[in-house]
């Protein structure tokens, strides 16, 4: 096992950020005045989540309960949500057609392929120069699937390839998060499926500017114990999704995850960045779910 990320490597990024933080801040605490909320949790979410309602519908709408962010959309949504005084707290990955016209970047092939390599970071240099001309932070990235190969061999490729970008993150100020998924119900294979696989990642690509995303729904599934993950191991952890276990739906009373808890666990190891909501709604009035799930998290 390799040492922790240093943590000078930490304070270093840290302070030359220092005053767009500091800037960022500010605008979400005016939002957050403005709507009401408690503003210990900046909220998001997921537009997947919500394929019926427009980009525009749901930025005004969400604006309105107290979010100050959309998640995972291309660099051709953000005029759309700066003109709603919106950021992109988790901007999407690009992809890029393989050599047998299969796409790479997405969640089944991605960084645990030295093949896969050289076109990933075709397709990421300028998705990561696009995320930092917006003034956002934090771009998604996947392992891929396991297809065979041990998770070991995948950790050393997929340390090899994120290594090309750092420098590029490094200057532009942007963090890659790879996503932690559950094998088990969604993504059968997907080999960044335990945060412990993770972080030892991490550890091995050795930059600040690679972090995970916790997703909170998937480890669940996959290891529970979440908030004890949560509060041991939050310095690899740059943002969280949400979602209700089992199913993926509403996370109030219906499914056996304490989100409250969840989320005051994340607002005492001092993250200053965003959860996202991505569950999908089982009910007619979507945005009413989306509604209660951001009062819910609003600890």
């Amino acid at each position: 096992m390799t040492s922790p990320i240093p943590r000078r490597s930490f304070l270093q990024t840290g302070a030359l950020a220092a005053l767009s933080v500091a800037a960022l801040r500010q605008r979400l605490a005016a939002a957050d005045a403005v709507s009401g909320m408690k503003g210990h949790i900046h909220h998001s979410v997921c537009k997947w989540c919500y394929p019926k309602t427009s980009l525009e519908d749901l930025c005004a709408a969400g604006k309105d309960m107290g979010l100050t962010s959309i998640d995972l959309l291309q660099p051709a949504d953000y005029p759309t949500l700066k003109k709603h005084g919106l950021v992109c707290a988790m901007t999407s990955n690009p992809t890029i057609k393989g050599p047998d016209g299969k796409d790479l970047g997405a969640i089944p092939r991605a960084f645990n392929r030295k093949e896969h390599h050289d076109l990933l970071v075709q397709a990421y240099e300028p998705q990561i120069a696009a995320v930092a001309d917006a003034g956002f932070k934090n771009l998604i990235c996947f392992s891929g699937n396991r297809d065979g190969m041990d998770d070991e061999a995948g950790l050393k490729n997929c340390a090899e390839g994120l290594k090309r970008l750092m420098p590029l993150c490094e200057k532009k100020g942007v963090v890659l998060s790879m996503e932690l998924l559950n094998s088990r119900v969604n993504h059968p294979d997907y080999m960044c499926d335990k945060s412990a696989w993770g972080i030892e990642l991490c550890k091995q690509v050795g930059s600040s500017n690679f972090r995970l995303l916790y997703d909170i729904y998937h480890m669940q599934i996959m290891e529970g114990d979440v908030i004890a993950t949560i509060k041991r191991s939050h310095e690899y952890f740059a943002h969280y999704h949400t979602g209700g276990v089992p199913g993926r739906h509403e996370i109030d009373e219906t499914q056996e995850l304490n989100y409250a808890a969840i989320m005051k666990a994340i607002v005492e190891t001092g993250h200053t960045g965003h959860v996202a909501q991505e569950f999908i709604p089982a009910r007619p009035d979507v945005l009413a779910s989306l509604k209660q799930a951001v009062g819910i998290c609003d600890v």
